[in-house]
């Protein structure tokens, strides 16, 4: 059985739960492998700890410029439908992280001036002999945007005769549709929270939409769950398992320790998930429920009123993992601040509306590129569109016409809409137009302008939505007289992250004293100085693990950053959380005025910045 762990939103407990889930089948006698598809941000070998013996290098095909054959002609340039080339004085400028590889400016070139010769993007490493369970995981190189690409080579060490788990990244974009293909059962890890039922919801309509049977465990319960409980069974999928939530287990986990060598009770809560789980294969599919409306326009608003500030500064909050209290921290900044625009660059699952409840004053849909189809009464089936296509996204099982017999179609989910295929077939079967992939909104909060999104599920193209949100920012803080924006930043590594992160004042990096904590808090400084930006490093739950604490400020200085504040793991932001309020207006507490004063040294390290 394949089975896929996805959760919506980060930090719900995906990579214990699979890790754990994992070490409990195996030491039960099954066969077992783990393959870690988070390839932005991958954890589970903190905790495996394996001797890999086996790595792949990852390749894509992307275009090289011969000058000497070149014309200027522009036709690539045209051709691109990712701003990827631009042609200047008949000079060819190709920007490798926004290029997706499909091949449409190498094919137009009338001169043969591109080719394309592959690029490495990432790895995948595996440890075969790994006890008690084989084990791999994809890594994506710093900078690079395709992970669907590094998933898909770590999917070929599937192995049919085993309990597969695939461990997905956070989100309902490209990277975790592809670690969903062709799964028998998915797995989503949520928790009793508004901002778990927010992106649970998004998950949910994820993998209905796909037809995978789906089952719910709800981490760090408190045995009723009711804000799960009602939702899940009105839209009919099922709760398989609740894990408790427990102080011990985040220090056993914070250590890089497996939890189910430590607590008898939650091995045997985990196999009795498994066995729920396994009695979901091959079940009914519930039908996808609606996604809820993000606010209604509010009509006959007052014109926004910010400040007068002649120019602005950009703060972006980001996280490497999800979970480690990013979004908690923006909002509580955002209640501090004054004069100021708020961006929500998490488009994929975006959450800081649920604590600013904003009124809407503008929606407008996003139009992310464009999609293909095939008309089926004109398709020959030559095939010519699934040889050319870089994305596997064809399929030899459409209707029959008075042609031919069988007709290719396009598998939605897979087509990047890169336009090749269009210029490639010979009786024009192949139509193309604009998609519509999410929406965006400008609103009002009780603490300034905000710019936010949702991208469509399973949509392609976050990283231009999320420019565009810090494009229409920057335009209102201009007009405004804003002195910042306060940006709240996507999870991981890639597309999104680079939109988010590039051009920005200064990057806040959110992290938590773990052994993952550690891991991506050191790759997303790594991504930060790529793109020449400086980061700041905030420890949230920071006497949770004294010794990883002082691993994260040694790492920060080491590359040139430093802590600037440590926030207490305190029960107060739960509470916080489940009133839907910020930390700060929860009232007095160890986070808040922890809180508080990592604001005052952010608002001092961004009057350095010219």
């Amino acid at each position: 059985m394949i089975i896929t762990v996805a959760s919506g939103k980060g930090g719900t407990g995906k990579t214990t739960f699979s890790v754990n889930l994992a070490y409990a089948l195996a030491n039960r006698g099954e066969k077992v492998r783990l393959l870690d598809c988070d390839v932005e941000e991958p954890n589970d070998h903190l905790f495996v700890k394996p001797t890999f013996t086996e790595e792949a290098e990852v390749t894509v095909l992307k275009p090289v410029w011969d000058e000497e054959k070149c014309t200027g002609c522009g036709q690539c340039a045209e051709a691109c439908n990712y701003n990827a080339i631009a042609v200047i004085k008949d000079k060819v400028l190709i920007f490798n992280e926004l290029c997706h590889s499909c091949g449409a400016c190498t094919y137009v070139c009338p001169e043969n001036a591109l080719r394309e010769e592959a690029v490495p993007i990432g790895k995948v490493q595996a440890s075969p002999d790994n006890e008690p369970f084989y084990f791999a995981h994809g890594l994506l190189n710093i900078g690079e945007s395709l992970a669907p690409m590094v998933v898909q080579d770590l999917k070929d060490h599937i192995d049919r005769e085993a309990i597969s788990i695939l461990d997905a990244s956070p989100g309902t974009a490209c990277p975790v549709v592809k670690a969903l293909e062709g799964a028998d059962v998915a797995v989503l890890l949520t928790e009793p929270t508004p901002f778990g039922l927010n992106d649970l919801k998004l998950a949910v309509g994820m993998t209905l939409e796909m037809g995978l049977p789906t089952g719910i465990v709800v981490n760090r319960s408190n045995g009723e769950d009711r804000i799960i409980a009602e939702w899940a069974e009105g839209v009919g999928v099922p709760i398989v398992g609740r894990i408790p939530f427990e102080r011990k287990y985040a220090e056993t986990y914070s250590s890089g320790d497996i939890l189910v060598e430590h607590h008898d009770e939650l091995n045997a809560n985990l196999l009795g998930i498994y066995d729920a789980l396994c009695a979901l294969q091959g079940a009914p599919v519930a039908v996808p429920p609606e996604m809820e409306s993000i606010g209604t326009i509010t009509d006959n608003a007052p014109p926004f009123t910010v400040g007068k500030a002649d120019d602005y500064k950009e703060l972006t909050v980001i996280s490497g993992k999800g979970g480690t209290g990013k979004t908690t921290l923006t909002a509580s900044f955002a209640v501090l601040s004054k004069n100021q625009i708020l961006a929500d660059n998490d488009v994929d699952a975006a959450d800081l509306h649920l604590l600013l409840t904003p009124q809407v004053r503008e929606a407008h849909p996003f139009v992310g590129g464009t999609k293909a189809t095939v008309d089926p009464e004109k398709c020959i089936g030559c095939g010519k569109c699934a040889d050319i296509c870089h994305f596997d996204s064809f399929r030899f099982d459409g209707p029959a016409n008075d042609i031919v017999g069988k007709t290719w179609r396009i598998e939605p989910v897979a087509c990047e809409g890169c336009g090749l295929c269009p210029r490639v077939c010979p009786v024009d079967a192949i139509g193309s137009e604009e998609a519509v992939t999410g929406n965006w909104y400008v609103s009002e909060t009780d603490y300034g302008p905000m710019v936010h999104a949702r991208l469509g599920i399973a949509e392609e193209n976050s990283g231009r939505l999320v420019a565009h949100v810090r494009n229409r920012a920057g335009e209102l803080a201009s007009e405004l007289g804003a002195e910042q924006i306060l940006g709240d930043g996507p999870p991981g590594t890639g597309c999104p992250v680079i939109a988010s992160v590039s051009g920005t004042d200064l990057v806040l990096i959110v992290t938590e004293p773990t052994v993952s904590g550690v891991h991506d808090m050191e790759r997303v400084l790594d991504l930060a100085t790529h793109f020449g930006v400086p980061a700041l490093v905030i420890i949230n739950k920071a006497d949770l693990n004294s010794e990883q604490a002082e691993r994260i400020r040694t790492i920060a200085e080491q590359k040139h950053s430093h802590v600037i504040a440590h926030i207490p793991f305190d029960r107060a932001v739960n509470d916080a959380l489940m009133d839907g309020k910020t930390v700060v207006q929860q009232g007095k507490s160890a986070a808040t005025d922890a809180i508080k004063h990592a604001w005052k040294v952010v608002q001092t390290e961004l009057g350095k910045i010219r």
